[in-house]
């Protein structure tokens, strides 16, 4: 019987729908015992001669056996409602703090873990939640009271009993310590072995061309059998354990119900099969939800790590209201990633006037790509600081930063949704007559007209199913339509056309924009450029 001191913290929000589950477990064990008991004194009566007493004790037993479906169809009912809650509240509370921790955490994590997580291991946690703990609570109190009531009854019988609950309940638990170690190394393996999947589904086409599904599916298959050993090595340690239970129950009936018979009248017999039976049956049922709830107890490592990690920046910023005439300028900035050796970028210092546009160029690792990072605060300088209307990003909130910086990137990112959908990304209120706007000065209109149902055509994962010059147009129409006063556009002219060129004039008209490129034409553009190398600024030129 584990109860873990971090999933019983996790637990902290949504300790009331557990305290209805096992105020609910508690009514059926009642009314399995309220129907026992009066069972027990029919077959007394009748065993006396008294047949119309052992009538009126059937009907009430009878009415008792239809109040405990109804208790159990409402249990189940509530049962299903609260774990439906628990991984609702769960999940929300895992995706709010990724969200947190941002994509300077995730570059570091592996995206299959993640989703096992946020999946397996918050699905693993619904029935630990909504079951095993309500049912820790009735196999606490329901032998306790039982014993206790039958001292009255029978104090050898109750003895035995008692002796036999509490080898049940004490006895497995030395297996705990092995069962949770084992569980957590399979937990690791499992997590592993689904970001391996991940990856080489995503990979697939990369792995086609090079001749390797077949080396690469044989890695997987040693995997996956590695850790079917791992499981059934668990499986055996869980069967050692339900075998001694299942014995001392057996044995505890046996006993309790022999030394009820050798001393003691008929109905006091009957009273202490019926209600040994009771007694055991919450510890039978921990067992299975013990079993159910058992794969959350060994996620409970991942979902820590996860929720304990730290963000890259901390959001302590208070001043909401993004600043007007937003100049953004770097003051010296040098900023190493986390383990590097030497820094990425070093005493940066330039300014990028309101309403004007400044090329980022250098060669590959100069500095570019984290100059525009260090903008939307994934990461904090170590030294120097960067303002934007002279207002430390600091001293800003994350979202009052966000909203009013849009990005288009060199790797356009496109949910799996409709056009609109994803054109709406920062702005969900956003009129169909500014969603087609936007999209015509991106020259993306008329690819997306002639899609099977226009803006309600919903892409493929990725975007999969545009081209890169199409998907590269639908990210400036989300700029456009996001309407931030600072832009960033990192390595957008990637598969631009002379079209999309000029949909770019019209995203940077009137905007603070930040652009890294390569090409001439885009460069041209540029009202200055800075030229970046090993991380300093080279020159600056108008």
């Amino acid at each position: 019987m584990i109860v873990h001191r971090r999933l019983l913290q996790l637990a902290g929000g949504v300790k009331g729908p557990i305290a209805v589950c096992a105020g609910l477990g508690l009514a059926v064990s009642a009314a399995y015992t309220g129907q026992a008991v009066l069972l027990a004194a029919a077959l007394a009566a009748l065993a006396g001669g008294d047949v119309p007493a052992a009538v009126r004790l059937l009907a009430w037993a009878f009415a008792v056996i239809v109040a405990r479906a109804a208790l159990l169809w409402v249990r189940e009912s509530v049962t299903v409602w609260a774990g439906a809650l628990i991984k609702a509240r769960l999940r929300d509370r895992l995706i709010d703090h990724l969200g947190r921790l941002g994509p300077a955490h995730l570059t570091g994590a592996r995206t299959g873990h993640v989703q096992a997580t946020l999946v397996d291991g918050v699905e693993g946690l619904d029935p630990y939640f909504s079951r095993y703990l309500p049912q820790v609570v009735v196999t606490f109190c329901v032998p306790v009271a039982l014993t206790g009531w039958l001292f009255t009854v029978d104090a050898a019988a109750a003895a035995v009993l008692a002796a036999a609950v509490a080898g049940v309940l004490v006895i497995p638990r030395f297996w705990d310590a092995t069962l949770l170690r084992r569980g957590r190394g399979r937990w690791a393996a499992f997590a592993a072995l689904a970001s391996d999947y991940l990856e080489a589904t995503q990979g697939m086409a990369t792995l086609r061309a090079f001749g390797a599904v077949g080396a690469v599916g044989a890695r997987l298959a040693g995997r996956a059998h590695d850790l079917y050993l791992t499981t059934m090595r668990q499986l055996r340690i869980s069967l050692v354990e339900t075998g001694v239970s299942a014995f001392l129950v057996q044995a505890g009936t046996a006993g309790a119900v022999l030394a009820a018979a050798t001393a003691g009248s008929t109905w006091e017999a009957v009273a202490v099969l019926v209600i040994t039976v009771e007694c055991f049956r919450p510890v039978k049922n921990l067992s299975e939800a013990w079993h159910a709830g058992y794969l959350g107890i060994t996620a409970v490592d991942g979902i820590e790590d996860l929720l304990t990690a730290s963000p890259a920046v901390e959001d302590r910023g208070t001043r909401r209201d993004f600043p007007e005439a937003p100049a953004v300028a770097f003051e010296h900035v040098t900023f190493t990633y986390p383990g590097a050796e030497r820094p990425a970028v070093r005493d940066v210092a330039f300014t990028v006037e309101p309403g004007r546009t400044v090329a980022l160029v250098g060669p590959s690792g100069a500095g570019k790509s984290t100059l525009a990072a260090l903008l939307q605060r994934h990461h904090d300088p170590d030294r120097g600081a960067i303002t934007i209307g002279g207002v430390d990003i600091r001293d800003l909130t994350l979202d009052a930063l966000r909203g009013g910086v849009a990005v288009v990137a060199q790797d356009t990112y496109l949910f799996h949704g409709t056009v609109a959908e994803n054109l709406r990304l920062s702005r969900p209120e956003a009129t169909d007559e500014e969603l087609v706007a936007a999209a015509r000065l991106a020259a993306a209109h008329d690819f997306i007209a002639r899609l099977p149902d226009g803006y309600d055509t919903r892409l493929g994962e990725r975007g999969a199913t545009l081209s890169g010059g199409q998907r590269q147009r639908l990210a400036i129409a989300r700029a456009l339509l996001a309407d931030a006063p600072v832009l960033v556009l990192d390595e957008a002219t990637s598969h631009v056309d002379a079209r999309t060129e000029q949909a770019l004039s019209e995203v940077r008209r009137g905007r603070t924009c930040l652009m890294i490129a390569h090409r001439p034409d885009t460069i041209r553009q540029a009202d200055h450029v800075v030229t970046l190398e090993n991380g300093t600024v080279l020159e600056t030129a108008a």
